[in-house]
């Protein structure tokens, strides 16, 4: 099992440009898809958590979910899977990026990479919203917080605090299920 989860996510790490957002959905369809590691509520608490946690979330997701089915030593396994590819791939560029950085071959190549990254993170925000259980509430909380940081530069930890805050707020005032069927 060890070496399934670095295998998983060396994998993972090694065919996914642009950072831990763009590995959300590859991520999910290899932990809960094709492995059944963890179900869909359960990815989706791994997701809240490594994305509220410092650090990089590709690494915190590893973690958490090596850590979860393993263990300390799933943890490690599945954390190293996840930066090695990463740290490889960057030390071979930094060698050798010098001599070719102005190659007209690896700018298109960069070039290319660009779109493709920015529909991984489309999708990742796509397929977040459809399993959340939209509303008006959570569809102008979005769209606010989008605008909040994106054009105005708010941080975005500030909002991360905020919603959980406002979140167990609001789990504290409703009232319990189990208090409406006694009435």
């Amino acid at each position: 099992m060890l070496w399934q989860l670095f295998k998983t996510f060396f994998l993972i790490g090694a065919f996914t440009f642009g950072g831990g957002v763009a590995m959300i959905p590859i991520i999910e369809k290899e932990v809960v898809d094709n492995h059944k590691w963890l179900s869909q509520e359960e990815f989706l608490d791994a997701l809240a958590i490594s994305q509220s946690s410092p650090g990089v979330l590709a690494a915190n997701m590893s973690t958490y979910i090596g850590h979860r089915l393993m263990g300390f030593p799933g943890a490690v396994v599945s954390c190293l899977g996840a930066v090695l590819p990463s740290f490889l791939i960057i030390t071979v560029i930094a060698t050798f990026f010098m001599n070719f950085r102005d190659h007209p071959v690896a700018e298109k190549l960069f070039m290319g990479i660009r779109p493709a990254v920015a529909g991984l993170i489309g999708s990742a925000v796509f397929v977040m919203t459809r399993r959340m259980q939209m509303n008006l509430i959570k569809a102008l909380t979005i769209i606010g917080v989008a605008i909040l940081v994106g054009w105005f530069g708010m941080n975005p930890i500030l909002f991360l605090i905020g919603g959980g805050v406002v979140s167990v707020l609001y789990d504290k005032m409703k009232p319990n299920k189990t208090e409406k069927k006694s009435e």
